[in-house]
């Protein structure tokens, strides 16, 4: 069942550039940067009371994150929605004509099970079902 949202994932040419300008405008500790290596990402999660804005930098050459960067620059990319069963939120999305790009659950970034809908489905806007 959703139970909210979880973050809004924010695509950046330089997370550490970013999370400084975040660190200096809102006043915020800095949040540790986790490098992916085997998905070339880095990832890190600002907190705004109980918001999570996950900013996220593909240093990869043709990754999904990276070409999304080089054609809109930073920007928001997506939001999540937090659900405690992901295998029956995904069920319910198909039967109600929601094109999923992931069937079945996957480990995202941070290690928890996601799963993404086709952009199309909000008219370009993606989202991503997420375990807390």
């Amino acid at each position: 069942m959703i139970k909210g949202i979880g973050h809004l994932g924010i695509a950046v040419k330089n997370i550490e550039e970013t999370l400084a300008a975040l660190a200096k405008a809102f006043d915020l500790p800095m949040p540790p940067i986790r490098d992916v290596t085997e998905k070339k990402m880095k990832v890190a999660v600002v907190d705004l009371n109980g918001i999570g804005l996950e900013i996220i930098e593909d240093y990869s050459e043709d990754g999904d994150f990276a070409k999304f960067v080089k054609e809109r620059g930073n920007a928001i990319h997506h939001f999540c929605l937090l659900t405690d069963d992901i295998e029956t939120d995904i069920e319910v999305m198909k039967s109600r004509g929601v094109q999923m790009v992931d069937q079945k659950p996957k480990f995202g970034l941070r290690g928890k099970r996601i799963a993404f809908a086709q952009p199309s489905v909000l008219g370009g806007i993606p989202f991503e079902l997420s375990e807390p």
